[in-house]
């Protein structure tokens, strides 16, 4: 299972410098399997997990079209609030429990005609058995020309240039250039096999699940159809039950089973078909005897309904970003809700693997079912830029939960506001 271990990111609305986990250049804790970032209302929760989709939209759509989509408005209205420096983001990450952490840096400013453009993007990589030092880079993009090392091993060990035209050419470099610069270097250059690395890389980004789940968009009718994946919305929902009930029929029936266990007064869920051949969810209640459709029930029902079948995917994302899952919930349902989320992302279910979950959230109820090292506070500083902290860097917070007072009711009760 791919772990991203850190996250940095720069100039990118309140977020003028907010580093999440362990980077190649420091000595923090990674970010563990499941992550939560708590915060007050405007803190920037949202910012945070949509810098997540903004990477995964410039890889998609190129950069000027991210910077537009999804309400954020163009380059000037996400760029920091004063500044004229460019956006950075910076992942850190693993591909897997035994590979070597890479790293990739993005840098996206603005040209005279004030369209966003691809400044520099790199990836680095340690060889085996160095522990210190700069990384290897295998890929150095400069203004939509660089270099590219082929192979899983190659690359040139340097320390932060300004400058590529000092970089040596071997039988191992590949010379770059892109016709738009506007378009990120990795999303042409993993099409090649003699990239590996690259390909590994934006293959995992393109895997990323970010769930804006809307109630409404889940009780939607759609036409019978299997599909593979849920969209952000959900409106395909009654979709991915029937590819998942065609393709793992016992083991779906299993599931649902166990999903109507865990939602208060369910007894039983199935599928149906209405006679235009559009997909129905259907749920047995406690007490009746005919059946509700997903368009009756409530919302709350729908949600835990969807996050769940989403962990029971076999064939899980890598990465499954949720803003704020306690909408709609049940307080007693979220401790239930935050268990199979540690539980899926750790493995502990065993099968094909779990994903990354990174939630953010303001409900304590969900916060007393996590652990110290798994919570990051937002908080916005005196100059009106977002700072964070780690829960588990407060050794207060981290004696209070050895003494079982749960985490959510040290943060309720403003113990989080102690400097960290």
């Amino acid at each position: 299972m791919a772990l991203i271990e850190g996250f940095r990111v720069k100039n990118f609305r309140a977020l003028q410098n907010i580093e999440i986990g362990k980077l190649w250049n420091t000595k923090t804790a990674p970010l563990t399997p499941l992550t939560a970032v708590i915060g007050k209302n405007g803190a920037g929760k949202s910012s945070l997990f949509d810098a997540f989709g903004f990477l995964a939209d410039c890889l998609r759509y190129g950069v000027e079209e991210a910077c537009d989509m999804n309400g954020r408005g163009g380059f000037k209205k996400i760029r920091s609030m004063g500044s004229n420096d460019p956006i950075e983001i910076e992942i850190y990450y693993r591909q897997d429990g035994n590979a070597r952490q890479i790293t990739y840096q993005l840098a996206i400013d603005i040209d005279s005609h004030d369209r966003p453009y691809v400044k520099s993007e790199r990836l680095r990589q340690r060889r085996k058995n160095l522990n210190k030092g700069y990384p290897y880079s295998f890929l150095i993009m400069q203004n939509g020309q660089g270099y590219a090392w082929k192979g899983e091993s190659v690359g040139i060990q340097e320390s932060e240039k300004d400058s590529i035209e000092d970089i040596i050419e071997t039988p191992e470099t590949e010379k770059i250039k892109l016709k738009d610069n506007r378009t990120l270097g990795i999303a042409t250059i993993s099409s090649l096999v003699q990239h590996p690395r690259i390909s590994a890389f934006t293959q995992l980004i393109e895997s990323w699940y970010l769930s804006y789940f809307s109630p409404d968009a889940a009780r939607s009718l759609p036409l019978a159809g299997a599909q593979k994946r849920l969209n952000k919305h959900g409106d395909n929902l009654g979709n991915v039950v029937q590819y998942l009930e065609r393709e793992y029929k016992d083991k779906f029936n299993q599931v649902l089973s166990k999903i109507a266990e865990k939602i208060p007064g369910i007894i039983g869920i199935k599928t149906d078909k209405s006679i235009d051949d559009r997909v129905l969810i259907c749920f047995n209640e406690k007490g009746f005897i005919d059946p509700f459709y997903a368009q009756q029930m409530s919302d709350g029902t729908l949600k835990i309904f969807t996050y769940l079948l989403l962990l029971a995917d076999p064939n899980p994302p890598p990465f499954i970003g949720i803003e704020e899952p306690e909408n709609g919930l049940y307080h007693k349902l979220l401790s239930i809700l935050a268990h199979e989320f540690r539980e899926h992302s750790t493995g502990i279910k065993g099968g094909a693997g779990g994903s990354q979950i990174f939630v953010t959230t303001h409900q304590p109820y969900f916060v007393d079912a996590l652990k110290p090292e798994e919570v990051w506070i937002l908080e916005k500083g005196k100059n009106g830029f977002s700072e964070i902290s780690r829960a588990s860097n407060n050794e207060i917070i981290n004696d209070l939960v050895a003494e079982e007072i749960p985490l959510g009711g040290l943060w309720y009760s403003d113990y989080f506001d102690v400097r960290m």
